[in-house]
């Protein structure tokens, strides 16, 4: 099969299949061979590495990962799409199509048939999905070494953001405790076929051996971050006064925002994910009655 990323071969097997794009998947397949050798650097694809690339479409992207890569899993969940896989993919002994919805693959059972290997995943992922899919890899501590993904390039942006900027917010810390972040190509409109109404990037999100930040209460550390970014144009201390799952009185939030250096008025959006972590500790300390500036003492401590 001749080389996908030709637009003229890509119409081609779209016309020998009958193949219409579809809207409930968000399908616009790759047509530009410069982005697509930026998605293979940026991911740092070797003969070593195992890929599961997600959303294969016709299997543009996976043949040059096929290429580079020492296996491939394809997950595709549009039926339509495997016969033309098994079409443009047939001269690839290395490359196995999963027939699925990648959010009801268990990568961590894949990783274990194959002898505990660790993944690379690569991807041109729907817009409409991006989120669910990479903060689900993410939250399960799958066996994964890294994402490189093509998303939305504002969502691209929001990954990345520090304090302080407009695309500061939730997804930011979330992604950011997990992972070390690197926009590596803004993509055009054109490098697609259909055209998506927006530009795109190029996003690498290598995944760190552990959390960024320790914290005592993994899940309050998100309800708080959540809450403080609901309502934006509202203080922390009233952000998190309206949030219904966090049940912390006024007196509370006071004590814990003083005990790590803050005032009352701040807002969410000036907050690091580490200022979120301690002040997640210091309520954590208050709901067990120590005061929230005070270190736990350790057993070794103690015995000192």
């Amino acid at each position: 099969m001749a080389s996908l990323i030709d637009p003229k071969n890509t119409i081609e097997i779209l016309k020998k299949y009958g193949f219409s794009f579809s809207k409930r998947y968000g399908q616009n397949f790759l047509i530009d061979a410069h982005v697509l050798a930026k998605i293979i650097a940026a991911a740092e694809i070797t003969k070593e590495d195992t890929v599961v690339e997600i959303g294969p479409g016709i299997g543009t992207l996976t043949q040059a990962l096929a290429e580079a890569a020492g296996h491939v899993y394809a997950v595709e969940i549009d039926s339509r799409l495997i016969p033309i896989l098994e079409d443009t993919l047939s001269g690839y002994e290395n490359v196995t199509v999963i027939h699925e919805d990648i959010l009801k693959v268990d990568l961590r059972e894949l990783s274990e048939s194959l002898g505990g290997v660790r993944f690379k995943i690569v991807a041109n992922l729907p817009y409409y999905i991006t989120t669910p899919i990479i903060m689900g890899i993410l939250e399960e501590e799958a066996p994964v070494d890294s994402l490189t993904v093509m998303v939305q390039k504002e969502v691209a942006r929001r990954m990345q953001s520090g304090p302080g900027s407009k695309d500061y917010g939730a997804l930011s810390l979330s992604v950011q405790y997990y992972a070390e972040p690197y926009l590596a190509a803004n993509v055009p409109m054109n490098s697609f076929m259909p055209r998506p109404n927006v530009d795109s990037a190029v996003i690498r999100l290598r995944v760190l051996p552990e959390p960024s930040v320790p914290v005592e209460d993994r899940a309050l550390l998100f309800r708080l971050i959540r809450a403080g970014f609901n309502e934006r144009r509202k203080t922390l201390l009233n952000a998190l006064r309206n949030a219904e799952d966090l049940d912390c009185s006024r007196e509370e939030i006071e004590e814990a925002l003083r005990s790590i250096g803050k005032a009352e008025n701040v807002r969410g959006e000036t907050l690091t994910l580490r200022e979120f972590a301690a002040l997640s500790d210091a309520l954590t300390k208050l709901r067990r009655g120590l005061p929230p500036g005070r270190e736990e003492q350790s057993s070794e401590a103690a015995e000192s």
